[in-house]
């Protein structure tokens, strides 16, 4: 007998897409902005070979349409803003897509359509997958989604990553939902939902396939706290975040006896926690915090939830002994929240002052936050043993922990650290060769940072280990950690000097105050091209400001008080500086003039020059300093030897309110417009050689707290509004000043001037 062979199709035919198809894809394709070229494959009659689009191997029709931006996020953001947005798509979505009429998949999500809105004419019968999600879409959703019979996939998630603008999406009504009967997926998050009162829910109930629902910050108000029948008895997820319901948790909720995941977090619940919800027994995720009105006994219900993973209660007015609560799963030691711990976050809740016992034989840890518990204890040693080499964040801040800490743990993977606000002694801890960020401030840390820090962690980003007692230098290898960002050691007893090695692109912020420094502001400094916050205060530095920090032209703060630092201020600190927000450099020994250019950038809010040795006139476009005419701010030139009158233009700076110009040459008269400065609080031109009388409309100043104006030549008769300041040291030193609280009487008594 002949071997019979028959020839299957194998899914594979070469067919090509449908022209009608092809044509609208091209029109389609018109419409849009596409500044990284994603679509330049859209060319040539075979559209079924285009990026982005899948065809029916079988009949030729187009059934995916995926255009979601393929940028990769970092750790739930964009690292490069700029490239991001160029491999954004835009533009209008024309109305030929409706000729799509095969499609079952359209993604459109992470692009930029900059407040347009969607289109009512996606009525595709066959769509099964839906998401527009973070792409900035905006205006009233369309009610004709509502045709979309077949969807089980809807996600219009109302956020963005670009920066080109803040966009509303909204509904007044949700009863177009009820038209989608196999909905099992519905992401409105962030959808301006404020509108629709309680009737949403009903719209919800109507959906019996759903599974999962995220209605994540939409101004909800109206929550039901009961239901005639329920019909979505299918859910999972539920996602209530970030609304405004202000009730008690409704009872309905434990009828969905299905539920995994349930997020009610940051909204208005009030009440105690019921103790149904012992009744959803799949339960694995239970967040319950930020209610700040849900009150009462903490519950140990939730020990019978075996399949409880994640329970959080923080930030609610809840009360009672942690150790009862506790208790409830002691009770049922199979429960995965206890025996199989993962992670626990316990805050502002008094769990001391001991180091619990429930905790020490946890050895599976992967995150622990134990934040202000009240414990005084030492930490046992065999509890650290005890590590999983899994944990990644460890946060032991703000209680009274004390004794020295390992100096070695085998925890590869820990990336966060936080044990500030403590009594911990001894060396630094540095445990992790991955850790990211170190926080260990307010301690009783001491010793010196070992010379291969740098070494011993790579991957350091941010390093905060102030208000210790640390000693020796700075070492040289932190210079070699490329991605390290902020490093914070002020109020430590460190000495030597600073090194002369910093080139990380990525470093913003130094802060090294009160200490023992000696020698020279390093010039590498200006390599920092980041570099946003510079404290360098209370040392013994010396030599000139270098020029090259006018590379640093995004520099926000700038502190060199309490040094000894000479030479002349550079002009280019205003010229180059454009974003300076603060500089203060009082008690030093730099001189000459005050440069013009100091009034130039927008954005200065405290200036403080006292206690140096410049010369010169006031610049008069002191004025020019716009932000302070609108924002707290105060300008300190005092202890210096200033020459020249006030100049009237610091009446401009209308909401000042802190003025120091003592202990300076200054002569002529107080301006008269003194008065226009309403918002001061503080005024001291004392040691001055000021002359003339007190101006009538410094009286008027209802906020001034604080006035010297001792030491001058000031004449004539203190004005009756000042006598609230009745003690004689605010004017005293002025011989011909007279009247009440001096004990010099005005020639014609107590005649009111």
């Amino acid at each position: 007998m002949e071997n019979i062979k028959l020839c299957l199709s194998d899914g594979n035919l070469n067919v090509n897409c449908i022209d009608t198809e092809r044509e609208a894809l091209l029109d389609f394709k018109k419409g849009l902005t596409d500044p990284s070229d994603r679509l330049s494959s859209w060319e040539g009659n075979d559209c079924c070979k285009w990026n982005g689009i899948i065809c029916n191997n079988q009949t030729g029709h187009v059934t995916i349409l995926n255009l979601r931006n393929p940028y990769p996020l970092i750790n739930g953001g964009v690292g490069d803003q700029a490239a991001y947005e160029r491999s954004c798509l835009g533009g209008k979505i024309s109305p030929s897509l409706s000729r799509l009429e095969y499609l079952t998949h359209l993604d459109m999500s992470f692009n930029d359509f900059r407040g347009a809105q969607i289109p009512d004419y996606l009525g595709f019968k066959k769509l099964r997958y839906l998401n527009l999600s973070f792409s900035s879409f905006a205006g009233d959703i369309p009610s004709q989604l509502g045709n979309l019979s077949s969807l089980l996939y809807l996600d219009l998630y109302a956020d963005s990553y670009s920066n080109t603008g803040s966009w509303e999406l909204h509904a007044d009504d949700l009863h177009w939902l009820s038209g989608l009967s196999s909905l099992k997926y519905l992401n409105l998050g962030l959808v301006k939902l404020k509108g629709v009162g309680a009737d949403w829910l009903q719209a919800v109930n109507m959906l019996p396939s759903l599974v999962e629902i995220h209605l994540h910050y939409c101004e909800l108000e109206g929550l039901p706290y009961s239901l005639p029948s329920i019909n979505f008895t299918s859910l999972s997820v539920l996602d209530l975040s970030d609304n405004s319901f202000n009730s008690k948790i409704p009872q309905w909720l434990f009828n969905l006896t299905a539920l995994t995941k349930v997020y009610l977090v940051w909204n208005f619940f009030n009440g105690s926690i019921p103790t149904e919800f012992s009744r959803l027994k799949s339960l694995e995720v239970l967040d319950l915090s930020n209610n700040l009105d849900l009150g009462g006994q903490i519950p140990s219900i939730f020990g019978n939830l075996r399949k409880l993973k994640i329970l959080d209660l923080s930030a609610n007015g809840l009360t009672g002994e942690i150790h009862e609560f506790l208790g409830g799963f002691s009770e049922n030691p199979s429960n995965s929240l206890v025996s199989l711990l993962k992670s626990i976050q316990l805050e502002n809740c008094l769990v001391g002052p001991f180091f619990p016992m429930w905790l020490q034989v946890q050895n599976e840890l992967t995150s622990v936050t134990l934040r202000k518990v009240g414990i005084s204890d030492t930490i046992p040693e065999e509890w650290f043993s005890k590590l999983s080499p899994q944990i990644t964040h460890m946060v032991l801040s703000n209680n009274q922990i004390k004794g020295n800490l390992p100096n070695q743990l085998k925890t590869p993977n820990l990336r966060f650290i936080d044990l500030s606000s403590n009594r911990f002694g001894g060396p630094l801890p540095l445990w992790s060769a991955n850790a990211t960020e170190l926080y260990l401030q307010g301690n009783l840390f001491s010793g010196s940072i070992p010379e291969n820090i740098g070494g011993l962690m790579p991957r350091l980003e941010k390093l905060y280990a102030f208000s210790n007692h640390l000693t020796g230098r700075i070492p040289s290898s932190l210079c070699d950690i490329g991605g390290l960002q902020v490093l914070s050691l002020r109020n430590n007893q460190i000495s030597g000097e600073l090194p002369n090695c910093w080139h990380q692109l990525m470093f913003w912020a130094i802060d090294v105050s009160n200490n023992t420094l000696t020698g020279q502001i390093p010039s590498s400094f200006g390599l920092l091209s980041s570099l946003s916050v510079l404290l360098l205060s209370n040392n013994n530095l010396d030599g000139e400001i270098p020029s090259s920090l006018q590379n640093c032209s995004g520099l926000t703060s700038i502190d060199l008080r309490g040094n000894k630092l000479s030479g002349s201020l550079p002009s280019w600190i205003g010229e180059r500086l454009s974003s300076l927000f603060m500089l203060q450099l009082l008690s030093n020994s730099l001189r000459g003039p005050i440069p013009q250019q100091l009034c130039h950038p927008p954005k200065l809010h405290i200036l403080d020059l006292s206690g140096n040795r410049f010369s010169g006139d006031i610049p008069n476009c002191i004025g020019n300093l716009t932000v302070l005419v609108s924002a707290v701010n105060g300008i300190d030139l005092s202890g210096n030897n200033l020459t020249g009158g006030i100049p009237d233009e610091v009446t401009n700076l209308v909401a000042l309110r802190t003025l120091n110009l003592s202990r300076n040459q200054l002569s002529g008269n107080i301006t008269k417009k003194i008065g226009d400065l309403q918002n001061l609080e503080t005024l001291d031109l004392s040691h001055n050689h000021l002359s003339g009388s007190i101006p009538v409309s410094l009286a008027s100043l209802n906020s001034l707290v604080h006035l010297n104006l001792s030491y001058n030549n000031l004449e004539g008769k203190i004005p009756a509004g000042l006598q609230k300041f009745n003690d004689p040291s605010v004017f005293m030193g002025n011989p011909s000043l007279c009247g009440v609280p001096l004990p010099n009487k005005c020639p014609g008594g107590d005649r009111i001037l």
